[in-house]
């Protein structure tokens, strides 16, 4: 087994360093990518983590010893990645780990045209040819390729801005919480400009996140940002993680707003402007979705969970746009990848043509209780859903096997499904009230522990 193997995950590399991934991994994988890819041009971003710095320069030393010539971007976020790979036609490298403890680093790919690199789609054929060239430094080719400095920050604040129609904003004051990452040079550029009065919390790149932890999905997260809102009277509250290319939303009265409900209220703005268009949404999204986006005359496509098979499935159905309950949100205009600040510029789209508040927004869409994901530790994950989906079927259920296994009961449903990176399984349960949704949640774990199968 290659030391590769630990830090290669389905959608990206991840470890901790300098244990898992270092400068002679990060020089391997580089060399590697290049030679997958084709060894023309590279984009190499990174965020605010220290280690991102060695990092990256390892990978593009490694890079340019295969031939390819890199465009090193500096201190970006990953949807300002992405959007270079686009813009400039070319596959890309940023180095982060996303909502990961300070300790670790990573590097999320895709090809030319921000196209997504996963397991099946080419990273384990990276990580093989990161594997040889660690077992065996290859020779550098001939000259090497040459690297280049661009900044495209203007660039790509003028393309989120493509997205809706900036003269119809009206005054609102947000408070955007980015948590120290980098959001924090993002998010003030794309405001900038615009009838916004924006208040930054955490707004200082430091990768050692000493205020709260990057992940605004857990919700003792979000406490600093619902008490600016209240405290300052703003309109809305908006939570990025560290690379910036998830939000969570918090309306002016300081409930928070789940990747659910802002992929409605998204998919509502879109549809009044593209009217019959096709939306996607993740099979563990509220099925609030589907029924917005039916009422708004749009076509509700359901998906994998996954931005490799969200993007795969908008290539081939043309969808405009996507969103994940983890608060990922897809545009096809944005070469079919996921930002955060184009899902948070469509709100405050929408609340300036509604003229209401968040809240009011909201309303109508917050008609169901949800667990969130629910993780339980199990020693064989994938057995698990597989022998609680039997037990199930041979009573006589329809069981859903479309990503993990989702059953539908009437008034309440699960999706119970192993994790792509630990010994995990994550239950999301949806139902009519939270009474009723957390008696049911005891039910499928206690169906969990007794047909866990045992370990050897």
């Amino acid at each position: 087994m290659s030391a590769l193997d630990a830090i290669f995950k389905a959608y990206d590399v991840r470890g901790i360093v300098p244990d898992q991934l270092d400068p002679a991994a990060a020089r391997a994988i580089g060399w590697a990518f290049a030679r997958f890819t084709g060894g023309g041009r590279l984009i190499v971003g990174r965020d605010m983590r220290a280690s991102g710095v060695e990092l990256a320069a390892a990978f593009t030393e490694g890079a340019r010893a295969a031939g390819a010539d890199v465009v090193d971007i500096g201190l970006v976020s990953t949807d300002l990645l992405y959007f270079a790979s686009g813009h400039l036609d070319a596959p890309g490298a940023m180095f982060t780990a996303s909502h990961n403890p300070a300790a670790y680093n990573g590097i999320k790919f895709c090809l030319a045209g921000a196209s997504p690199v996963g397991e099946e789609t080419g990273l384990a054929a990276v990580r093989d040819l990161a594997a040889q060239a660690l077992a065996e430094p290859p020779v550098p080719a001939p000259g090497g390729g040459s690297v280049e400095h661009a900044d495209l920050l203007d660039a790509y604040a003028e393309h989120v801005h493509s997205f809706v129609d900036v003269a119809a904003l009206r005054p609102l004051h947000v408070v955007a919480d980015t948590a120290n990452g980098m959001g924090g040079l993002v998010v003030p550029r794309v405001l900038a400009g615009l009838p916004v009065r924006l208040e930054v919390l955490y707004g200082e790149l430091d990768g050692t996140f000493p205020n709260h932890p990057a992940d605004p999905i857990q919700p003792d997260n979000l406490r600093d940002l619902q008490a600016a809102v209240l405290e300052r009277g703003a309109d809305v509250g908006l939570a990025f993680d560290g690379d910036a290319d998830r939000v969570f939303l918090v309306d002016e009265e300081a409930r928070p707003v789940s990747g659910s409900l802002t992929t409605a209220l998204v998919a509502q703005a879109i549809l009044a402007d593209h009217p019959g268009a096709t939306i996607l949404h993740n099979l563990i999204c509220s099925h609030v979705v589907p029924e917005t986006i039916a009422a708004a005359g749009g076509v509700a496509v359901r998906t994998r969970v996954g931005h490799s098979f969200i993007k795969q499935k908008m290539a081939e159905t043309g969808a405009v746009f996507g969103g994940e309950h983890s608060g990922h949100y897809y545009f096809r205009d944005n070469f079919r990848a996921d930002s955060g600040i184009i899902a948070a510029m469509f709100v405050l789209q929408e609340m300036s043509r509604r003229a209401r508040p968040l809240s009011e927004l909201l309303a109508p869409l917050r008609r169901y209780w949800a667990s969130g994901e629910v993780n339980t530790e199990a020693p064989d994950p994938a057995g698990t859903v597989e022998a609680v989906a039997a037990h199930l079927a041979a009573a006589g259920e329809a069981v859903d096997r479309l990503d993990g296994l989702t059953v539908e009961r009437g008034d309440w449903w699960f999706n119970l499904r192993p994790s792509n990176t630990e010994p995990l399984l994550r239950l999301n349960v949806e139902a009519a009230d939270a009474e009723t949704g957390r008696r049911h949640v005891d039910e499928v774990l206690d169906l969990v522990r007794r047909l866990a199968p045992a370990t050897a």
